[in-house]
């Protein structure tokens, strides 16, 4: 028995020593990987230095011209040309209303204009016989062979159809503007574009009943945006037209330099903020985008910086290369914040003197060497 147990020993101890130089040797090939090894990589130190204290300010991206169209009476959609995102004409017909009452008027008004026109005709032939006959009454009178009466009997009918040649006029005129109200009523039907654009929004379906004044359609000009900033009241003396200032607009990646050509004199009483218009000279510009810009104070704050190149993004995590004393690379995460100038502030994760990868971070992988 006790001969047994000792074999038993005897293996168990054999065969955790050959596991063990197994994993040794294991172990020994991990050690022995080759390091790679990066050439003509560039690489900065950085410094704790003093910086502009920037004002971040928000907006949104807005065209300059823009046109909201509405009807100017009731009717239901009949008639529907255009959706959104469509471009459009200025004149271009976009959509058309069913007002038969507006549409009978303006017969019934042409209709007067006609019954007008031959009114005036009638009294304009009654009034030439009455010419007629005062002149051949004048002529029978200088004769004596008519009486004093019937003389004046006839210069009286004479004046009296020069007088309803005058009201034939008058109720002319009249009819012809009443047709000229009603015509333009009935052209209120149709509904066109008042400038060239495109189609942002469209309140206005098929077969719906409108109003007049009641938002249709909002059409702008693709040719003209601007950022409109949302400035704080209390930055108001620093911010006037021709103020340079930095602007970003993430959803296009554009980060440029503009200028301040217009502000608001009056600020928003439940915001307490002002607005201030930056032209914007972007392709891919939609209105309604956000944009952002910072602006330079007068103040410094100490804080450090990088060129944006060496930065890395993957998900919600930004990070950089840094090298040891050794020069192999390690990954390390950060905090940035504003942009600028070709560089981003480190808020958190880098201290001076630490060195870091500028270039192809792309390339560069943990633990490897640089040259």
């Amino acid at each position: 028995m006790r001969r047994s147990l000792l074999l038993l020993t005897l293996l168990s101890s054999a065969l955790f020593a050959a596991g063990g130089c197994s994993k040794n040797h294991e172990g020994a090939k991990t050690d022995n990987r080759p390091v790679p090894v990066l050439k003509g990589m560039t690489v900065e130190t950085v410094k704790n230095m003093a910086t502009p204290e920037l004002l971040d300010i928000v907006g949104t991206v807005r065209a300059r011209t823009s046109a909201v169209v509405s009807p100017r009476i009731p009717g239901s959609i009949s008639f529907l040309t255009v959706r959104e995102g469509d471009r459009v004409k200025k004149g271009q017909l976009l959509m058309q209303l069913d007002a038969r009452e507006n549409q009978a008027n303006a017969a019934a008004a042409s209709a007067a204009v006609d019954e007008a026109h031959r009114a005036m005709d009638e009294a304009i032939s009654r009034k030439k016989l009455a010419d007629i006959t005062f002149e051949r009454y004048q002529n029978l009178l200088n004769e004596q062979a008519v009486s004093r009466q019937e003389f004046d009997v006839r210069q009286t009918e004479r004046d009296m159809a020069t007088q309803a040649v005058a009201r034939a006029e008058s109720r002319l005129k009249q009819s012809q503007e009443g047709a000229k109200g009603a015509a333009a009523l009935s052209d209120y039907t149709r509904i066109t574009a008042p400038i060239s654009g495109v189609i942002a929004s469209k309140q206005g379906d098929l077969g719906a009943t409108v109003f007049p004044g009641q938002p249709l359609l909002t059409i702008e000009d693709e040719g003209s945006y601007q950022l409109e900033l949302a400035v704080p009241e209390n930055f108001a003396g620093k911010i006037k037209a021709g103020t340079e200032l930095q602007v970003n607009i993430d959803s296009i990646n554009a980060v440029f330099t503009g200028r301040i050509t217009e502000t608001v004199p009056t600020a928003d009483a439940a915001t307490r903020t002002f607005i201030a218009k930056v032209p914007l000279n972007r392709i891919g510009l939609k209105s309604g985008m956000f944009g952002r810009a910072s602006l330079p104070l007068s103040t410094t704050v100490m804080g450090v910086t990088v060129p944006v190149l060496s930065v890395l993004e993957r998900g919600a995590l930004t990070s950089v290369w840094t090298l040891d004393a050794e020069n192999n690379t390690h990954l390390r995460i950060v905090k940035t914040g504003r942009v600028g100038n070709g560089r981003i502030e480190i808020l958190s994760g880098l201290t001076d003197g630490d060195r870091v990868v500028t270039s192809a971070v792309e390339k560069v992988t943990e633990g490897a060497k640089v040259e």
